[in-house]
């Protein structure tokens, strides 16, 4: 039994599964469908109390720095077998919103963080170009400085939240002659002249996940839209990549313990030769392996959200989690896909939807390579 959890996180996973049962899962295959899930989702996740959950109370939130709230929300979405549209959620809360409540100044503060936790304002983050990937000191989008405003140009692609954003933290060069320290954060507001998007991008898997290409030509940013001191990108991206890979760790232990769940339901079930498919060797070996592995990663998962809300939690840590936990996601879920038969193969199984949403885990966030490249300077070589 798992100790990291106390009757209010309890009480908010029940709360949280019933939601994903009454608004989401009876319309997630249309979401699917159509590429993108509704606006009116963040939204009602706001008004119960499921986004913003530790941005202050006085500006709405929930107040609370326990990133265990969060993790309950991972894994009742991937219980659930919601992939795409459950992957926008987590981004607003796990991986832009702390920009938001660390960097925000008292007027920028007041103006977007109540929109932030009501789910009015949804949020995203560009920092890949076309150009570039892990090497973000690259990047080639530059904001200019003209009297009270930025002149921002460049585009940015596979940004999460693309299509539905109303708050775009982009990266961009306000010193080009510089590489990492002449990077700044400007918040890119729906509507502003000159922000396009591209069209939404068509995926392998998270079809529900609105991703697209962002473009910028002459776009005036108020230089009030700057988003903590200019030049400080590099900083506060480092700061928060911890959390952001523990995140999406967090979704690959889940993901890969609902595959379980869902294996041992059907094999009990399915029958071959005269017996079920539970009766094979080979059944019981493949699922006391996938058990096992996900057991292990869980309880060093479990340990890095403590260390994360006590504030130790290191950047090699981090990166082993989401290294460890992505990879058995795709592991996993390949090897209980294959219990599953030909069914394992249809879109109508969730099994087969979470094959091809876990692909990507181990590239966003940094890739495989990226985290073991970490860990091996962590350990001196």
């Amino acid at each position: 039994m798992r100790d990291l959890f106390d009757d209010d996180h309890q009480a908010f996973r029940e709360s949280f599964a019933a939601f994903i049962a009454k608004e989401m899962t009876p319309n997630y295959l249309q979401w699917e469908a159509d590429g993108i899930a509704p606006r009116e989702l963040y939204a009602a996740a706001g008004q119960f109390g499921f986004l913003g959950i530790a941005v202050p109370e006085e500006f709405g939130g929930g107040g609370a720095n326990d990133f265990r709230f969060n993790m309950v929300l991972a894994e009742e979405l991937a219980a659930a077998g919601i992939g795409g549209a459950g992957l926008g959620l987590t981004l607003h809360n796990d991986i832009t919103t702390p920009y938001f409540i660390e960097y925000c100044n008292p007027e920028q503060a007041a103006r977007w963080l109540p929109g932030i936790a009501s789910g009015e304002l949804i949020t995203a983050i560009a920092m890949t170009e076309p150009g570039t990937g892990s090497d973000l000191a690259s990047i080639a989008s530059t904001a200019v400085r003209d009297g009270d405003e930025y002149v921002l140009n460049g585009s940015k692609t596979f940004i999460t939240n693309g299509i539905n954003s109303d708050l775009v933290i982009v990266v961009a060069k306000t010193d080009p002659s510089q590489r990492h320290s002449g990077m700044s954060l400007l918040v890119v507001e729906r509507g502003m002249p000159g922000f396009e998007r591209g069209r939404n991008l068509d995926k392998i898997g998270m079809h529900s996940q609105d991703t697209a290409e962002l473009f910028f030509r002459d776009v005036r940013v108020p230089a009030a839209n700057l988003l903590g001191e200019e030049g400080k990108a590099f900083t506060y991206l480092t700061a928060n990549l911890a959390q952001e890979r523990l995140s999406i760790a967090i979704s690959g232990v889940a993901s890969a313990r609902a595959a379980l769940d869902w294996t041992v339901a059907y094999v009990k079930e399915r029958t071959a030769f005269g017996q079920a498919i539970a009766a094979f060797q080979n059944t019981k070996f493949t699922l006391a392996e996938v058990a096992t592995s996900v057991e292990v990663a869980q309880a060093f998962v479990d340990q890095c959200v403590v260390k994360l809300n006590a504030g130790r939690l290191s950047a090699a840590e981090a990166a082993q989690a989401k290294y460890w936990c992505t990879e058995l996601q795709q592991k996993a879920i390949d090897a209980c896909l294959q219990l599953f038969g030909g069914y394992g193969y249809m879109l109508e199984y969730p099994i087969a939807r979470a094959y091809a949403d876990a692909r990507v885990t181990s590239i966003y966030g940094g890739t495989t390579e990226v985290m073991k490249t970490i860990i091996a300077k962590s350990l001196g070589v």
